[in-house]
Protein backbone atom coordinates (compact mmCIF):
# COMPACT_ATOMS: atom_id res chain seq x y z
CA UNK A 1 0.00 0.00 0.00
CA UNK A 2 1.26 3.53 -0.80
CA UNK A 3 1.52 6.28 1.58
CA UNK A 4 1.05 9.68 1.89
CA UNK A 5 2.78 12.45 3.18
CA UNK A 6 1.51 15.72 4.97
CA UNK A 7 4.07 18.83 5.18
CA UNK A 8 3.42 22.39 7.11
CA UNK A 9 5.86 24.40 7.17
CA UNK A 10 6.64 27.29 9.95
CA UNK A 11 9.02 30.08 8.37
CA UNK A 12 11.25 32.30 10.33
CA UNK A 13 12.00 35.99 8.29
CA UNK A 14 14.14 38.73 10.45
CA UNK A 15 12.42 42.15 9.13
CA UNK A 16 15.25 44.45 7.83
CA UNK A 17 14.73 47.32 10.49
CA UNK A 18 17.35 49.29 11.86
CA UNK A 19 16.79 48.66 15.15
CA UNK A 20 15.01 45.81 17.81
CA UNK A 21 11.57 45.04 17.86
CA UNK A 22 11.11 46.19 21.65
CA UNK A 23 14.61 48.74 22.19
CA UNK A 24 16.30 51.09 20.28
CA UNK A 25 19.59 48.56 20.08
CA UNK A 26 20.86 48.18 16.13
CA UNK A 27 20.09 44.50 14.28
CA UNK A 28 23.57 44.89 12.83
CA UNK A 29 25.41 42.08 11.97
CA UNK A 30 29.25 41.28 12.34
CA UNK A 31 29.51 43.40 15.42
CA UNK A 32 31.56 42.12 18.88
CA UNK A 33 29.34 39.87 20.82
CA UNK A 34 27.47 41.12 22.84
CA UNK A 35 27.79 45.05 21.67
CA UNK A 36 24.49 45.22 20.45
CA UNK A 37 22.36 44.33 23.43
CA UNK A 38 20.86 47.04 25.67
CA UNK A 39 19.18 46.69 28.82
CA UNK A 40 15.95 45.99 27.67
CA UNK A 41 17.46 42.90 25.35
CA UNK A 42 19.05 41.72 28.63
CA UNK A 43 15.67 42.39 30.43
CA UNK A 44 17.19 43.78 33.28
CA UNK A 45 14.62 44.64 35.95
CA UNK A 46 12.78 48.10 35.74
CA UNK A 47 13.24 48.40 31.83
CA UNK A 48 10.04 49.08 29.45
CA UNK A 49 9.70 47.22 26.06
CA UNK A 50 8.48 49.67 23.20
CA UNK A 51 7.05 48.33 19.93
CA UNK A 52 9.18 48.77 16.24
CA UNK A 53 6.16 50.55 14.16
CA UNK A 54 8.55 49.80 11.49
CA UNK A 55 8.38 46.19 12.06
CA UNK A 56 4.91 46.82 11.83
CA UNK A 57 4.73 47.82 8.82
CA UNK A 58 6.51 45.13 7.58
CA UNK A 59 4.52 42.35 8.54
CA UNK A 60 1.44 44.23 7.21
CA UNK A 61 3.16 44.57 3.65
CA UNK A 62 3.75 40.78 3.83
CA UNK A 63 -0.01 40.06 4.83
CA UNK A 64 -1.31 43.02 2.16
CA UNK A 65 0.98 40.51 -0.71
CA UNK A 66 -0.41 37.34 0.03
CA UNK A 67 -4.02 39.00 0.30
CA UNK A 68 -4.76 37.96 4.12
CA UNK A 69 -6.78 39.13 6.52
CA UNK A 70 -5.02 42.22 8.29
CA UNK A 71 -5.59 42.39 12.24
CA UNK A 72 -6.78 45.69 13.24
CA UNK A 73 -5.67 44.77 16.39
CA UNK A 74 -3.12 42.46 18.01
CA UNK A 75 -1.89 41.56 21.02
CA UNK A 76 1.44 40.62 22.13
CA UNK A 77 1.88 37.69 24.50
CA UNK A 78 4.74 35.84 26.38
CA UNK A 79 5.93 32.23 25.62
CA UNK A 80 7.62 30.98 28.54
CA UNK A 81 10.49 28.50 28.53
CA UNK A 82 14.09 28.34 29.54
CA UNK A 83 17.05 28.65 27.21
CA UNK A 84 20.34 30.26 27.90
CA UNK A 85 20.46 32.48 25.25
CA UNK A 86 17.07 33.73 26.15
CA UNK A 87 17.62 36.27 28.48
CA UNK A 88 13.73 37.16 29.75
CA UNK A 89 13.08 33.55 30.34
CA UNK A 90 10.35 34.25 27.72
CA UNK A 91 9.55 35.03 24.41
CA UNK A 92 7.84 38.56 23.53
CA UNK A 93 5.42 37.03 20.30
CA UNK A 94 1.69 36.63 19.02
CA UNK A 95 -0.65 33.97 19.60
CA UNK A 96 -4.27 34.70 19.76
CA UNK A 97 -4.34 37.93 17.59
CA UNK A 98 -1.85 37.61 15.19
CA UNK A 99 -1.03 40.92 12.96
CA UNK A 100 -1.90 38.76 9.74
CA UNK A 101 -4.37 36.23 9.56
CA UNK A 102 -5.57 33.92 6.66
CA UNK A 103 -4.10 34.21 3.35
CA UNK A 104 -2.77 32.13 0.61
CA UNK A 105 0.41 31.21 -1.77
CA UNK A 106 -0.27 30.50 -5.59
CA UNK A 107 2.97 28.20 -6.60
CA UNK A 108 3.83 26.65 -10.42
CA UNK A 109 5.40 23.68 -9.94
CA UNK A 110 8.27 22.25 -11.99
CA UNK A 111 5.59 20.13 -14.63
CA UNK A 112 3.93 23.35 -15.11
CA UNK A 113 0.75 22.10 -13.10
CA UNK A 114 -0.53 25.10 -10.12
CA UNK A 115 -1.15 24.87 -6.35
CA UNK A 116 -2.20 26.97 -3.65
CA UNK A 117 -0.60 26.34 -0.14
CA UNK A 118 -2.86 28.38 2.69
CA UNK A 119 -1.41 30.43 5.48
CA UNK A 120 -2.88 30.13 8.92
CA UNK A 121 -1.27 33.11 10.12
CA UNK A 122 1.99 35.24 10.19
CA UNK A 123 2.77 36.86 13.67
CA UNK A 124 5.58 39.07 15.08
CA UNK A 125 8.23 37.86 17.57
CA UNK A 126 11.89 38.42 18.87
CA UNK A 127 14.36 36.34 17.93
CA UNK A 128 16.74 34.80 20.79
CA UNK A 129 20.13 35.20 21.21
CA UNK A 130 22.58 32.61 19.83
CA UNK A 131 24.62 30.26 21.41
CA UNK A 132 28.54 29.49 20.35
CA UNK A 133 29.69 26.28 20.87
CA UNK A 134 32.98 26.38 19.34
CA UNK A 135 36.27 27.84 20.65
CA UNK A 136 35.31 28.19 23.95
CA UNK A 137 37.02 26.41 26.72
CA UNK A 138 38.07 26.77 30.44
CA UNK A 139 41.99 26.31 31.16
CA UNK A 140 41.39 22.80 31.82
CA UNK A 141 40.73 22.51 28.43
CA UNK A 142 37.17 21.91 29.19
CA UNK A 143 34.29 22.96 26.67
CA UNK A 144 32.11 25.58 27.09
CA UNK A 145 29.81 27.66 25.55
CA UNK A 146 29.75 31.30 25.05
CA UNK A 147 26.38 33.52 25.12
CA UNK A 148 25.99 36.09 22.07
CA UNK A 149 23.21 38.32 22.70
CA UNK A 150 23.40 41.02 19.82
CA UNK A 151 20.67 38.73 18.04
CA UNK A 152 17.91 38.77 20.98
CA UNK A 153 15.19 41.04 20.28
CA UNK A 154 15.82 41.19 16.12
CA UNK A 155 11.87 41.01 14.83
CA UNK A 156 10.76 38.51 13.34
CA UNK A 157 7.60 37.31 11.39
CA UNK A 158 6.70 33.92 11.73
CA UNK A 159 4.60 32.73 8.85
CA UNK A 160 2.71 29.65 9.43
CA UNK A 161 1.31 27.62 6.51
CA UNK A 162 -1.61 24.99 6.72
CA UNK A 163 -0.72 21.23 6.42
CA UNK A 164 -1.09 21.43 2.24
CA UNK A 165 1.95 20.47 0.53
CA UNK A 166 2.64 16.51 0.08
CA UNK A 167 6.06 16.42 -1.09
CA UNK A 168 9.56 17.75 -0.55
CA UNK A 169 9.32 19.48 -4.22
CA UNK A 170 6.35 21.74 -3.47
CA UNK A 171 7.96 22.38 0.08
CA UNK A 172 10.80 23.92 -1.54
CA UNK A 173 8.60 25.60 -4.16
CA UNK A 174 6.67 27.15 -1.53
CA UNK A 175 9.62 28.38 0.13
CA UNK A 176 11.33 29.67 -2.73
CA UNK A 177 7.95 31.87 -3.12
CA UNK A 178 8.16 33.00 0.36
CA UNK A 179 11.81 34.01 -0.16
CA UNK A 180 10.54 35.74 -3.48
CA UNK A 181 7.66 37.98 -1.82
CA UNK A 182 9.75 38.98 1.02
CA UNK A 183 12.96 40.20 -0.97
CA UNK A 184 10.60 42.01 -3.63
CA UNK A 185 8.56 43.48 -0.63
CA UNK A 186 12.52 44.79 1.04
CA UNK A 187 11.20 43.92 4.07
CA UNK A 188 14.00 41.15 4.34
CA UNK A 189 17.08 40.44 2.77
CA UNK A 190 16.20 36.68 2.97
CA UNK A 191 20.15 35.07 3.45
CA UNK A 192 19.83 31.95 4.78
CA UNK A 193 23.73 31.99 5.37
CA UNK A 194 22.88 34.88 7.74
CA UNK A 195 20.21 32.97 9.27
CA UNK A 196 17.69 35.55 8.14
CA UNK A 197 15.27 33.05 6.54
CA UNK A 198 14.63 29.79 8.78
CA UNK A 199 12.54 26.95 8.20
CA UNK A 200 10.99 24.49 10.24
CA UNK A 201 9.32 21.28 8.92
CA UNK A 202 6.39 19.54 10.05
CA UNK A 203 6.20 16.37 8.82
CA UNK A 204 4.04 12.98 9.04
CA UNK A 205 2.51 10.30 6.79
CA UNK A 206 -0.41 8.29 6.70
CA UNK A 207 -2.14 5.76 4.67
CA UNK A 208 -4.14 7.43 2.05
CA UNK A 209 -8.14 7.86 3.54
CA UNK A 210 -6.80 7.44 6.92
CA UNK A 211 -6.51 10.59 9.72
CA UNK A 212 -3.40 12.58 9.70
CA UNK A 213 -0.68 10.92 11.25
CA UNK A 214 2.08 11.84 14.43
CA UNK A 215 4.25 14.96 13.25
CA UNK A 216 7.54 15.92 13.81
CA UNK A 217 9.12 19.18 13.67
CA UNK A 218 12.49 19.37 11.70
CA UNK A 219 13.93 22.65 13.13
CA UNK A 220 16.17 25.78 11.62
CA UNK A 221 16.47 24.43 8.15
CA UNK A 222 18.67 27.34 6.07
CA UNK A 223 18.81 26.06 2.56
CA UNK A 224 16.66 24.87 -0.17
CA UNK A 225 18.50 21.72 -1.00
CA UNK A 226 19.14 21.14 2.86
CA UNK A 227 14.98 21.25 3.29
CA UNK A 228 15.01 18.90 0.73
CA UNK A 229 16.82 16.45 1.95
CA UNK A 230 15.58 16.74 5.14
CA UNK A 231 12.09 16.29 3.99
CA UNK A 232 12.94 13.54 1.81
CA UNK A 233 14.75 11.59 4.94
CA UNK A 234 12.27 12.30 7.24
CA UNK A 235 9.71 10.85 5.15
CA UNK A 236 11.75 7.92 4.67
CA UNK A 237 12.40 7.10 8.47
CA UNK A 238 8.78 7.47 8.87
CA UNK A 239 7.54 4.98 7.01
CA UNK A 240 10.15 2.60 8.09
CA UNK A 241 8.79 3.22 11.77
CA UNK A 242 5.47 2.68 10.77
CA UNK A 243 6.24 -0.63 8.08
CA UNK A 244 8.50 -2.36 10.96
CA UNK A 245 5.63 -1.84 13.46
CA UNK A 246 6.67 1.23 15.25
CA UNK A 247 4.92 4.14 16.04
CA UNK A 248 6.33 7.57 15.24
CA UNK A 249 7.07 9.64 18.55
CA UNK A 250 6.22 13.40 18.50
CA UNK A 251 9.59 15.32 18.78
CA UNK A 252 11.67 18.11 17.28
CA UNK A 253 14.45 17.13 15.31
CA UNK A 254 17.78 18.43 14.22
CA UNK A 255 19.26 17.77 10.45
CA UNK A 256 22.87 17.96 9.42
CA UNK A 257 23.43 18.96 6.01
CA UNK A 258 27.20 17.95 5.77
CA UNK A 259 26.28 14.08 6.71
CA UNK A 260 22.69 14.00 5.59
CA UNK A 261 22.00 12.44 9.05
CA UNK A 262 18.55 13.60 11.55
CA UNK A 263 18.66 12.56 15.11
CA UNK A 264 15.84 13.76 17.93
CA UNK A 265 16.51 16.90 19.84
CA UNK A 266 13.79 16.64 22.52
CA UNK A 267 9.89 15.53 22.68
CA UNK A 268 7.76 17.90 20.93
CA UNK A 269 6.16 20.76 23.08
CA UNK A 270 2.47 21.64 22.58
CA UNK A 271 0.83 25.00 23.17
CA UNK A 272 0.01 24.97 26.96
CA UNK A 273 3.47 23.41 27.54
CA UNK A 274 4.63 27.67 27.04
CA UNK A 275 2.21 28.87 29.53
CA UNK A 276 0.89 31.93 27.18
CA UNK A 277 -0.47 34.58 28.38
CA UNK A 278 -1.04 38.80 27.52
CA UNK A 279 2.35 40.69 27.74
CA UNK A 280 1.45 43.85 30.25
CA UNK A 281 4.15 45.55 29.17
CA UNK A 282 2.68 46.06 25.94
CA UNK A 283 -0.50 47.16 24.65
CA UNK A 284 -2.37 46.05 22.21
CA UNK A 285 -1.51 46.93 18.47
CA UNK A 286 -4.30 48.72 16.92
CA UNK A 287 -3.94 49.61 12.92
CA UNK A 288 -6.29 52.07 10.96
CA UNK A 289 -7.42 51.80 7.81
CA UNK A 290 -5.52 54.19 6.60
CA UNK A 291 -2.52 53.02 7.35
CA UNK A 292 -3.30 49.81 5.60
CA UNK A 293 -4.49 51.78 2.91
CA UNK A 294 -0.85 53.45 2.14
CA UNK A 295 0.68 50.54 2.33
CA UNK A 296 -1.41 48.88 -0.22
CA UNK A 297 -1.11 51.79 -2.83
CA UNK A 298 2.84 51.42 -2.38
CA UNK A 299 3.64 48.03 -2.31
CA UNK A 300 6.64 47.24 -5.22
CA UNK A 301 6.18 44.78 -8.02
CA UNK A 302 5.69 41.25 -6.84
CA UNK A 303 6.61 37.51 -8.04
CA UNK A 304 3.66 37.11 -9.73
CA UNK A 305 2.87 40.54 -11.44
CA UNK A 306 6.81 40.64 -12.06
CA UNK A 307 6.19 36.93 -14.05
CA UNK A 308 3.41 37.64 -15.85
CA UNK A 309 5.59 41.17 -17.15
CA UNK A 310 8.48 38.97 -18.35
CA UNK A 311 6.19 36.51 -20.30
CA UNK A 312 4.74 39.37 -22.17
CA UNK A 313 7.54 41.76 -22.41
CA UNK A 314 10.68 38.71 -22.82
CA UNK A 315 8.50 36.54 -24.69
CA UNK A 316 9.84 33.89 -21.98
CA UNK A 317 7.56 30.43 -20.94
CA UNK A 318 5.70 30.96 -17.92
CA UNK A 319 8.18 28.38 -15.85
CA UNK A 320 11.00 29.77 -17.16
CA UNK A 321 10.05 33.42 -15.71
CA UNK A 322 8.63 31.77 -12.70
CA UNK A 323 12.27 30.75 -12.31
CA UNK A 324 13.96 34.00 -12.69
CA UNK A 325 11.40 35.86 -10.63
CA UNK A 326 12.40 33.71 -7.61
CA UNK A 327 14.24 36.42 -5.95
CA UNK A 328 14.41 40.19 -6.59
CA UNK A 329 18.37 39.74 -7.14
CA UNK A 330 17.91 37.11 -10.09
CA UNK A 331 15.18 38.92 -11.90
CA UNK A 332 17.85 42.35 -11.57
CA UNK A 333 20.23 40.41 -12.87
CA UNK A 334 18.50 38.77 -15.90
CA UNK A 335 17.05 42.10 -17.01
CA UNK A 336 20.25 43.77 -16.84
CA UNK A 337 22.05 41.02 -18.82
CA UNK A 338 18.92 41.01 -21.44
CA UNK A 339 19.24 45.06 -21.88
CA UNK A 340 22.86 44.54 -22.81
CA UNK A 341 22.79 41.58 -24.34
CA UNK A 342 20.24 42.50 -26.66
CA UNK A 343 18.56 38.89 -26.43
CA UNK A 344 16.56 37.64 -23.71
CA UNK A 345 16.01 34.34 -24.35
CA UNK A 346 19.88 34.13 -24.22
CA UNK A 347 20.15 35.89 -21.08
CA UNK A 348 17.36 33.34 -19.55
CA UNK A 349 19.27 30.55 -20.69
CA UNK A 350 22.66 31.53 -19.11
CA UNK A 351 21.12 32.71 -15.90
CA UNK A 352 19.19 29.36 -15.69
CA UNK A 353 21.97 27.22 -17.14
CA UNK A 354 25.37 27.89 -16.54
CA UNK A 355 25.35 31.16 -13.93
CA UNK A 356 23.15 28.71 -11.56
CA UNK A 357 25.27 26.20 -11.55
CA UNK A 358 28.42 27.93 -11.04
CA UNK A 359 26.59 29.89 -8.17
CA UNK A 360 25.38 26.50 -6.77
CA UNK A 361 28.61 24.78 -7.04
CA UNK A 362 30.23 27.23 -5.27
CA UNK A 363 27.65 27.98 -2.60
CA UNK A 364 27.28 31.97 -3.24
CA UNK A 365 24.51 34.05 -4.10
CA UNK A 366 23.75 35.91 -7.46
CA UNK A 367 25.05 38.98 -5.80
CA UNK A 368 28.49 37.86 -4.97
CA UNK A 369 28.70 36.53 -8.64
CA UNK A 370 32.20 37.03 -10.23
CA UNK A 371 30.40 37.34 -13.59
CA UNK A 372 28.48 40.94 -13.35
CA UNK A 373 25.28 41.14 -15.58
CA UNK A 374 26.79 43.86 -17.97
CA UNK A 375 29.68 41.49 -18.40
CA UNK A 376 26.81 38.58 -19.18
CA UNK A 377 25.40 40.31 -21.15
CA UNK A 378 28.46 41.56 -22.97
CA UNK A 379 29.33 37.64 -23.77
CA UNK A 380 25.28 37.27 -25.13
CA UNK A 381 26.40 40.23 -27.45
CA UNK A 382 29.57 38.46 -29.23
CA UNK A 383 27.62 35.12 -29.64
CA UNK A 384 24.85 37.05 -31.39
CA UNK A 385 27.31 38.73 -33.33
CA UNK A 386 29.00 36.33 -34.38
CA UNK A 387 32.34 36.62 -33.05
CA UNK A 388 32.57 33.19 -30.46
CA UNK A 389 30.23 30.18 -30.81
CA UNK A 390 28.73 29.02 -28.15
CA UNK A 391 31.31 26.63 -27.13
CA UNK A 392 33.87 29.28 -27.10
CA UNK A 393 31.76 31.46 -25.01
CA UNK A 394 31.71 28.80 -22.41
CA UNK A 395 35.46 29.21 -22.37
CA UNK A 396 35.13 32.79 -22.51
CA UNK A 397 32.38 32.64 -19.13
CA UNK A 398 34.89 30.54 -17.02
CA UNK A 399 37.59 33.02 -17.89
CA UNK A 400 35.51 35.34 -16.83
CA UNK A 401 34.22 33.68 -13.87
CA UNK A 402 38.24 33.62 -12.81
CA UNK A 403 38.20 37.09 -12.68
CA UNK A 404 40.47 37.39 -15.99
CA UNK A 405 38.69 40.15 -17.49
CA UNK A 406 35.81 41.27 -19.38
CA UNK A 407 34.50 39.26 -22.18
CA UNK A 408 36.24 40.89 -25.16
CA UNK A 409 39.42 41.59 -23.55
CA UNK A 410 39.81 37.62 -22.95
CA UNK A 411 38.30 36.91 -26.15
CA UNK A 412 40.95 39.35 -27.43
CA UNK A 413 44.01 38.84 -24.97
CA UNK A 414 43.24 34.53 -25.72
CA UNK A 415 42.75 34.72 -29.78
CA UNK A 416 39.51 33.33 -29.47
CA UNK A 417 37.45 35.25 -32.16
CA UNK A 418 35.35 33.02 -34.32
CA UNK A 419 36.95 31.85 -37.87
CA UNK A 420 34.42 33.26 -40.41
CA UNK A 421 37.08 34.07 -43.03
CA UNK A 422 35.42 31.85 -46.08
CA UNK A 423 38.37 31.01 -47.74
CA UNK A 424 40.14 29.84 -44.85
CA UNK A 425 37.41 27.64 -43.94
CA UNK A 426 36.87 26.54 -46.99
CA UNK A 427 40.84 25.32 -47.60
CA UNK A 428 40.24 23.01 -44.43
CA UNK A 429 37.60 21.99 -45.42
CA UNK A 430 38.96 20.74 -48.73
CA UNK A 431 42.26 19.86 -47.05
CA UNK A 432 39.47 17.67 -44.42
CA UNK A 433 38.18 16.15 -47.23
CA UNK A 434 40.91 15.07 -49.60
CA UNK A 435 42.73 13.16 -46.70
CA UNK A 436 39.78 11.22 -45.82
CA UNK A 437 38.76 9.72 -49.03
CA UNK A 438 36.94 6.49 -47.55
CA UNK A 439 35.06 8.79 -45.03
CA UNK A 440 33.73 11.04 -47.77
CA UNK A 441 32.68 7.77 -50.37
CA UNK A 442 30.55 6.34 -47.08
CA UNK A 443 29.16 9.42 -46.83
CA UNK A 444 28.22 10.07 -50.17
CA UNK A 445 26.64 6.21 -50.95
CA UNK A 446 24.05 6.91 -47.68
CA UNK A 447 20.51 8.34 -47.85
CA UNK A 448 19.44 11.80 -46.68
CA UNK A 449 19.29 10.28 -42.99
CA UNK A 450 22.25 9.01 -42.50
CA UNK A 451 24.05 11.99 -44.17
CA UNK A 452 22.88 13.90 -41.23
CA UNK A 453 24.86 11.76 -38.80
CA UNK A 454 27.86 11.07 -40.78
CA UNK A 455 28.71 14.93 -41.84
CA UNK A 456 29.23 14.94 -38.02
CA UNK A 457 32.64 13.20 -38.20
CA UNK A 458 33.50 16.55 -40.75
CA UNK A 459 32.09 18.83 -38.27
CA UNK A 460 34.48 17.45 -35.77
CA UNK A 461 37.68 17.02 -38.05
CA UNK A 462 36.87 20.87 -39.15
CA UNK A 463 36.77 22.12 -35.35
CA UNK A 464 39.79 20.35 -33.64
CA UNK A 465 41.64 21.88 -36.88
CA UNK A 466 40.23 25.62 -35.74
CA UNK A 467 40.53 24.55 -32.06
CA UNK A 468 36.82 25.49 -31.76
CA UNK A 469 36.90 28.52 -33.56
CA UNK A 470 34.86 27.66 -36.88
CA UNK A 471 31.68 29.39 -37.58
CA UNK A 472 29.32 26.55 -37.16
CA UNK A 473 26.86 27.78 -39.43
CA UNK A 474 29.44 28.77 -42.36
CA UNK A 475 31.14 25.27 -41.72
CA UNK A 476 27.96 23.32 -42.31
CA UNK A 477 27.08 25.36 -45.21
CA UNK A 478 30.66 24.36 -47.11
CA UNK A 479 30.75 21.29 -45.83
CA UNK A 480 27.23 19.88 -47.27
CA UNK A 481 27.84 21.89 -50.77
CA UNK A 482 31.55 20.25 -50.92
CA UNK A 483 30.34 17.38 -49.95
CA UNK A 484 26.92 16.81 -52.11
CA UNK A 485 28.51 18.59 -54.76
Amino acid sequence: MSWETVIGLEVHVQLATASKLFSASSTRTGDEPNSNASLIDLAMPGTLPVVNREAIRHAIRFGLAIDAEIGRRSVFERKNYFYPDLPKGYQTTQLAEPIVGAGVVDLQLEDGTRKSVRIHHAHLEEDAGKSLHEAFSDETGRAMTGIDLNRAGTPLIEIVSEPDMSNAEEAVAFARKLHAIVTSLGISDGDMSQGNMRFDVNISVRRPGEPLGTRTETKNLNSFRFMEKAIKLEVERQIDVLENGGEVVQETRLYNGETNTARAMRSKEDANDYRYFPCPDLLPVLVSEEEINELRDALPELPDARKARFVEAYALSEYDAELLCADLATAAYFEAAAKQGGDAKLAANWVMGELTARLNADDIGIAQSPVSAEHLGELIQRIKDGTISSKIAKQVFDACWAGEGSPDQIIESKGLKQMSDTGELEKIVDDIIANHPAQVEDYRGSDDAKRKKKIGFFVGQAMKATQGKANPQQLNQLLQQKLNG
